[in-house]
């Protein structure tokens, strides 16, 4: 199944070049008073809603794929968990090239473990990358995206996938600088998911799936999660036994090589095998104003 989030948080089910609204289903989750729960109540009740959503897609109305604005397809989630340097080439590039690490040291993911990224960076493809800061470089990083469909506390690698609600692609961008890892890829629109979640029933093996990114029609990027030092078991895995995953956290997986800046205009297209693609492009941050 591939479920989607659309124009004002609508939910659908993407099924060839159509989306179908099923909304209708979210009638049915339960409803919470304040204070509001830290999970995603989407990802948590996805198993005992997915036939009322599967029998309302039978009979909705289809709405071309090409006609909605894609949101990210998880709403709430709790954590963004990330792994720096999983792939070895891109490890090599980042000692290699002074410039992506800005003189700070960089270890291996055994060494270095993994990061949080704020949650207030989750945008869908539709809503673009925001350029807060110009004159300093914007990278992009294309990376599997793994999201958790249960509670893991302490979970072992040979049980860790069964974890996994769905898969998305991922864009960890990140603004070169000094600054601590989180705090420079946790900038407004800097986690990018999309363009829909597709379920781990039917997402082959996780270990070997191609991915890329190209920047205006010129590839950057394209590896194979074969080549991840760690694999998505072992991150799960690793990233729970620090933290206790909820349903709705994400584990961005690691980007490979090629990585490189964006500018404002740019338009940044990435794929995944048996996800599909997304087009993202590179806006301007504009001030937010509040109202009242």
């Amino acid at each position: 199944m591939r479920l989607c989030r659309f124009a004002t948080d609508r939910l659908g089910i993407v099924r060839g070049d159509h989306v179908l609204d099923v909304t209708r289903a979210l009638e049915n989750l339960p409803q919470w008073r304040y204070p509001l729960p830290r999970f995603d109540p989407l990802i948590a009740n996805l198993s005992a809603l997915r036939p009322k959503i599967e029998a309302l897609a039978d009979k909705a109305e289809k709405i071309e794929l090409t006609k909605v604005e894609l949101l990210s397809p998880i709403a709430n989630p709790g954590k963004v968990v990330a792994a720096p340097v999983n792939y070895l080439r891109h490890l090599q590039e980042g000692r290699a090239d002074p410039a992506l690490h800005h003189q700070n040291p960089v270890s291996e993911i055994q060494r270095a473990g993994v990061f949080l990224k704020a949650t207030s960076s989750v945008v869908g493809p539709s809503e673009g990358v925001k350029v807060r800061y110009p004159e300093r470089r914007n990278d992009h990083e294309v990376e599997l995206a793994a999201v958790i469909g249960k509670v893991a506390d302490r979970v072992a690698s040979d049980r860790a996938l069964s974890y996994v609600a769905g898969y998305c692609i991922g864009l960890d961008m990140t603004v070169r600088g000094p600054e601590e890892r989180s705090l420079r890829k946790s900038l407004d629109s800097f986690t990018v998911l999309g363009p829909w979640l597709v379920t781990a029933d039917e997402f082959p093996d996780p270990t070997s799936v191609n991915l890329s990114i190209a920047v205006n029609g010129d590839m950057r990027q394209a590896a194979n999660t074969r080549d991840l030092i760690l694999s998505v078991a072992e991150l799960v895995a690793y990233a729970s036994s620090f933290y206790t995953l909820i349903p709705g956290d994400v584990l961005l997986t690691g980007t490979p090589e090629g990585v490189g800046p964006v500018h404002i205009g740019d338009v940044m297209h990435a794929s995944i095998d048996h996800i599909g693609s997304m087009e993202v492009r590179v806006l301007p941050a504009e001030p937010v104003s509040c109202a009242g």
